[in-house]
């Protein structure tokens, strides 16, 4: 079903998860954003050394939902700033990023099993699943995005990214596209002034819908539009896969105004 790294509707709430509450840390429900999840949370079987990861690695790895009021507190080592990805995916990217900026925090969020997985039997030697030290630099959020968004304070990151998540190219499916005017105003919270929203699609449609949604906000400036992957962002299997099937990737820059 997935079309890109985000193997589900990021943005969406899982099924019978309640939807983020009002707090001292971010807003309550998006409106007009469904509170449930379209698509899978898990695609073939998992394998015995999957489950270990899931069980023993994950918990480890992942960030305290009750710290996410200090967002560089989550980290094992000092950051000096904050980012987030939402629907990693495989988690190539996400972990590609760690590693290549050591002084930044990063959230990778997703829900897919598969893809939590296929990041974690990189990163943890297998039997080690229980000992393994974490990325000290990565922790991982494997509930709805939506929530991890609104939990964080407001300024609490300095980039989000979003590669090819699924476009959803029905008219009657748009809804379900994290990227959405309902959301801008939730990324635009977290964001501090002058933070990026980084994005890829591959997919026609998504394009224009990032160009139609953005058109009609105030909140983001635009700082890049190309169709050449930009040096220093880190390739994906998904971009990796357009090329080969014919479609175009688009990158694209909004700054927080």
């Amino acid at each position: 079903m997935s079309h890109g790294d985000a193997d589900v509707s990021p943005g969406l709430a899982q099924q019978g998860e309640a939807p983020p509450k009002a707090g001292p840390h971010g807003p309550g429900p998006v409106e007009g954003v469904p509170n449930r999840l379209y698509g899978r949370r898990r695609g073939h079987p998992l394998r015995p050394r999957q489950e270990r990861l899931l069980e023993d690695a994950a918990p480890r790895f992942s960030a305290d939902p009750a710290g996410l009021g200090d967002p560089p507190a989550l980290f094992a080592k000092p950051v000096g700033e904050v980012w987030a990805e939402v629907g990693f995916g495989g988690g190539e990217h996400a972990e590609a990023l760690a590693r290549a900026n050591p002084d930044v925090g990063l959230i990778a969020s997703e829900v897919f099993e598969n893809g939590i997985c296929a990041l974690l039997s990189r990163l943890v030697p297998d039997g080690e699943e229980a000992t393994a030290p974490a990325l000290p630099n990565l922790r991982l959020w494997t509930r709805d995005a939506r929530h991890l968004l609104a939990a964080l304070p407001e300024g609490g990151l300095t980039r989000l990214y979003l590669m090819f998540p699924d476009p959803w190219p029905k008219a009657r499916h748009a809804k379900r596209r994290f990227v959405h005017p309902a959301a801008i105003p939730l990324v635009a919270r977290v964001l501090r002034p002058g933070g990026e929203w980084r994005m890829a699609s591959d997919h026609p449609i998504y394009q224009a819908w990032v160009e139609e949604v953005f058109a009609a906000q105030e909140l983001f400036e635009p700082v890049l539009d190309v169709w050449e992957r930009p040096e220093g962002w880190p390739p994906t299997r998904y971009e990796a896969k357009a090329h080969r099937e014919g479609r175009h990737p688009r990158y694209w820059i909004w700054r927080r105004r």
